[in-house]
């Protein structure tokens, strides 16, 4: 016993009755001075886990001998992992989604490398993956797997080859991240495996033993492309990173330009589509733009592009810049390059101008936040799809629709997508934009409206249509306010509408701090961060007669009111107090900004992304520096409120050993299996140990804080590791809106003008009332304002849903609100939370495969009917795509 061993080593120690069990505890101290306890009783909380006892959620240990796992060790499948084709950011966190899913999932997953090239070769190109060899993967850009082109597979006796050294390592499922050319090599591959298999069988080079247990092969696709061209998905990974790589590098370049007055033609990837060219025109305020999709209307595009250029440097701008893509065409299908626009700004506008080819400098840097977060939720439900397939099942591709992971059958997904190519060279520019997601053409037309100065497009409203549009920013500041202002005010004044800044909030409004907007003053707040009008929390309330005074002193007509849960309540307050202040019977459109994203209504909130990036990058740089100590556990708090949306995100894209959330909540027993999950690991790494971090929303708990966390996790180390702490705080309002937000900042304060324009118009509408009488206290028409807006369905929240931007009236979301905890009651992120615990390893057997963590996979399972559908010139709606509040 433990009482003999210590007493014949005369070793001291004491002796402590368990007043539950009436054992004996054992506290006694090692040779370096630290505490050793023994009890009679596994207890999770204060010993680590090892690889014969596995401690779950409960709390109570479970022998991984009393695990019946012999049912999925007999059908253990074998997965091969390959990048194939232009390399793309986000790739690498695909890959680790793939093989720790693979081995939480009881499957042995192995790297092909150098892509298709490696699967020829084979060898040492192919490889079993372990859990520690995708460590560091996600902070990295390209593939870390290789990739190369292959002459010799697009030969029968190449991909024979290929198909032999896959069998010979027990492969017989396929994971391809890549283009549509590498998708459709590996749906060819599979097509023609089962007579590649009979003929090596019947060529001796492999046993009949060996063919019977590789007779089909299972392919799963993905698509890694920069370029977002799949054309039955939203996004693919790599697009999003390559539109940070383009802003940062026309940010710094703008920047330049204004200092010498010069234009700037820079030119971006995209050979048959136009999405990257689009969001960066977008993102960076560009005065004119070439895509493949939609080249210009006007034979003599010169000349226009011209006359638009220079009416901006009329109205007093200093810069010009035009974005073309690699792939842009005129109607004739004539390339449009970029030394051509220099030369023609040079010669006939007498302008100083330089051209920027970014080249693959857009396909470099660490991969952002949204690539991270796709190629994560993807590269897991490629495993489950591998899983659930059969030999009859088509061949899937993972993609997103209506922010949703979606699984497609990958034959029709790459014919949609040549569709496109093809649609170009028949110059069928309208099927070729009815190809793209539907936020493309709306994204296009929006850009164009507002991108630049006309000075003579108040004729597009009559003059007794034209409006007072106030915009007013409330609560905390977040990236893209000031970007959705700019693009509100550009709209406004091309369109004959006099656009007014209200600074300060709602406590500027009862001031009266209301100044008119001109196009100058907004033209570089694309990419300026916080809020140029000013914002604060203050609510409406005590002032409801000052700010009715204010609106009727200035004549407002509309208001746009941009902000977080502070402006959803403000809002509300206004229209139920119509009845009171006529004033207010005005139509009012709230645009989602918080990155807390705790506002009903909407699935993404202005700011939010940003945030995202920046707790993300935090992360990065802080895993760095507890990698470098070996053995250092980082307890990060960021914000959120009540809502666990930034340390979900952010975890799951920054590779958090776990995130304690307010809808979670923490106790002793979720800390005692986290502890036990980190001390397993430490004392299995042996001083190789990386970096790890723990993300902590900041009221994910009243009892336990941060600090509280940080010590708990280092009293009951072990001395095995330490834990710090890192507390974020306003980090994560501040810095250069990202292009994600950018891009829905302009396209919600484009889509809300036009709501509120419209509302307006209806309002302004005086019915016949010569004939009618009305009681005593009732009011005609005719005697109320110009416009005058009474009914609920004029004040709006603009929400994004899916791919959608809907509008609903603030009184119907109020069901769907707890204004106690300032949250939403639906939650649509939650299935992302599974993951994190999995791919850090908690209730993973890393060493041998199988996990007691239970995935639940939220992919939804699209036919080849379901894609004629969506891009078949039909209704594009599916309805196990649609989102409601409930």
């Amino acid at each position: 016993s433990a009482k003999r061993i210590l007493s014949e080593n005369d070793a001291q120690f004491t002796i402590h009755v368990d007043p539950e069990t009436n054992d004996d505890r054992i506290a006694t101290h090692d040779p370096l001075g630290n505490e050793v306890f023994f009890i009679s009783q596994p207890n999770t909380f204060s010993i680590p886990s090892s690889p014969e006892v596995r401690p779950t959620r409960g709390g109570i240990a479970t022998p991984l001998s009393a695990l019946d796992l012999s049912d999925t060790v007999s059908k253990r499948k074998n997965i091969g992992i390959l990048t194939s084709g232009g390399d793309a950011q986000g790739m690498n966190p695909c890959v680790r989604a793939v093989v720790r899913m693979a081995i939480a999932r009881n499957c042995r997953p192995f790297f092909i490398y150098e892509g298709y090239q490696g699967l020829v070769d084979g060898g040492d190109k192919i490889k079993e993956a372990s859990w520690a060899d995708v460590s560091g993967f996600l902070t990295l850009g390209g593939t870390m797997i290789g990739t190369a082109r292959c002459k010799e597979f697009r030969d029968i006796e190449g991909r024979r080859k290929g198909v032999h050294n896959l069998i010979k390592h027990g492969i017989d499922a396929l994971i391809v991240i890549g283009g549509d050319g590498s998708l459709t090599g590996a749906d060819r591959l599979r097509a023609e495996w089962p007579d590649h298999v009979r003929e090596l069988e019947k060529g001796g080079l492999i046993s009949t033993e060996d063919a019977d247990k590789c007779r089909s092969l299972m392919i799963v696709g993905m698509v890694g492309s920069i370029d977002n061209d799949l054309a039955s998905t939203d996004m693919t990974i790599g697009a999003c990173s390559a539109l940070e790589r383009i802003c940062e590098s026309v940010d710094a370049i703008l920047s330049t330009a204004m200092s010498h007055q010069r234009a700037f033609v820079v030119e971006v990837m995209g050979r048959h589509c136009g999405w990257l060219a689009l969001n960066a025109a977008i993102s960076t305020g560009a005065d004119y733009l070439f895509i493949p999709e939609a080249p210009p209307s006007h034979d003599d595009w010169e000349t226009y592009m011209c006359k638009t250029l220079k009416a901006s440097r009329d109205a007093g701008k200093r810069t010009s810049l035009v974005i073309v893509a690699e792939g842009a065409l005129d109607r004739s299908l004539n390339p449009i390059k970029a030394d051509y626009i220099r030369d023609i700004l040079s010669s006939r506008l007498g302008y100083d101008t330089r051209v920027t080819i970014l080249g693959h400098v857009q396909r470099g840097g660490a991969p952002a936040h949204f690539d991270r977060f796709l190629g994560t939720m993807q590269g897991a439900e490629a495993v489950e799809a591998i899983l659930r397939a059969t030999p009859d099942t088509p061949s899937p591709v993972i993609g997103m629709l209506e922010n949703k992971i979606t699984t497609q059958p990958l034959k029709e997904a790459i014919e949609l997508t040549g569709q496109v190519a093809q649609a170009i060279a028949s110059k069928n520019f309208a099927r070729a934009m009815e190809l793209r997601s539907q936020s493309f053409s709306k994204q296009l037309h929006s850009y164009k409206e507002i991108a630049s100065y006309n000075s003579d497009s108040k004729m597009k409203v009559p003059d007794d249509k034209c409006l007072r549009i106030a915009i007013l920013h409330a609560g905390a500041p977040a990236g893209g306010m000031n970007t959705a202002t700019r693009s509100a005010v550009r709209l406004c004044i091309n369109r004959g509408h006099t656009p007014l800044g209200v600074h300060n909030g709602f406590p500027g409004l009862m001031r009266g701090e209301i100044t008119e907007l001109d196009w100058l003053t907004v033209d570089g707040w694309t990419i300026a961060g916080g809020s140029k009008l000013g914002t604060n929390r203050d609510q409406p309330t005590p002032q409801l007669g000052a700010i009715a005074y204010q609106l009727q002193k200035h004549n407002i007509q509309a208001l746009m009111v941009i902000g977080g849960f502070e402006a959803y309540t403000a809002v509300l307050t206004l229209a139920r107090n119509r009845s009171q202040y006529p004033a207010f019977n005005i139509p009012v459109a709230l645009i989602p900004a918080t990155v807390s994203n705790n506002v009903p209504g909407t699935e993404y909130s202005l700011g939010s992304d940003t945030a995202a990036n920046v707790i993300v990058q935090a992360t990065d740089m802080i895993k760095q520096s507890a990698s470098s100590n070996r053995k250092r556990v980082f307890v990060i708090e960021v914000q959120g409120g009540n809502c666990g949306f930034l340390a979900v995100m952010a975890g799951i894209s920054g590779g958090s050993t776990t995130v304690y959330t307010p809808e979670e909540g923490i106790d002793l027993t979720r800390l005692q299996r986290d502890i036990a999950h980190l001390r397993s690991r430490y004392i299995k790494e042996l001083g190789q140990s990386e970096g790890r971090v723990t993300l902590c929303n900041e009221k994910a708990s009243k009892i336990y804080s941060t600090d509280m966390i940080a010590n708990i996790y280092e009293a009951e180390s072990g001395g095995f590791y330490g834990a710090r702490t890192a507390v974020l705080g306003h980090l994560q309002q501040g810095g250069t809106p990202s292009p994600l937000d950018r891009c829905r900042a302009n396209t919600m304060a484009i889509e809300s003008i036009n709501w509120l324009q419209a509302r307006c118009w209806e309002a302004m509408e005086v019915p016949n009332e010569d004939n009618i009488r009305l009681p005593a206290d009732k009011l005609k028409r005719k005697y109320f304002p110009r416009v005058f807006a009474a009914s609920k369905n004029t004040v709006g929240l603009l929400g994004i849903i899916g791919s959608e931007l809907r509008f609903t009236p603030v009184e119907d979301l109020v069901p769907h609100t707890d204004f106690e905890r300032r949250v939403p009651r639906k939650i649509w992120w939650h299935a992302t939370r599974q993951l994190i615990d999995i791919l850090c390893g908690v209730g993973v057997d890393i060493e041998n495969g199988g996990s007691t963590t239970v995935y639940k996979s939220c992919a939804i399972d699209l036919t080849a009917d379901d894609l004629m559908r969506l891009y078949g010139r039909q209704d594009r709606r599916l309805t196990k795509l649609t989102t409601s509040l409930e």
